[in-house]
C-alpha cells in the first residue's frame, strides 16, 4: 500500500512551474520537490490547502491510494 503524490500531473495540467508554485503556497522548492517526488512522509493540511487552492484542485486529485 502507498500514497501516491500526483502534483506534477497537476502542474503540468495548470502550465505552472515549481519554483512559481513553491513561491505562491510558501514552501521552498526543495521541499515542493521532496513532495513531487513522493519522498515526503506526511504533509500538513496547510501546505494541501494552499496547494489545492492554488491549483484549483480537490486534495483527492493531489493524493491518490494504491493498494498492492
Amino acid at each position: 500500500m502507498k500514497i501516491i503524490v500526483n502534483v506534477d500531473v497537476m502542474m503540468a495540467k495548470r502550465k505552472i512551474s515549481s519554483n512559481e508554485l513553491a513561491d505562491r503556497i510558501g514552501v521552498t522548492p526543495a521541499n515542493l520537490s521532496v513532495l513531487k517526488t513522493g519522498k515526503a512522509k506526511a504533509i500538513r493540511f496547510s501546505t494541501l490547502m494552499a496547494l489545492c487552492h492554488e491549483l484549483r484542485c480537490q486534495p483527492g486529485d493531489i493524493l491518490e491510494f494504491q493498494d498492492d
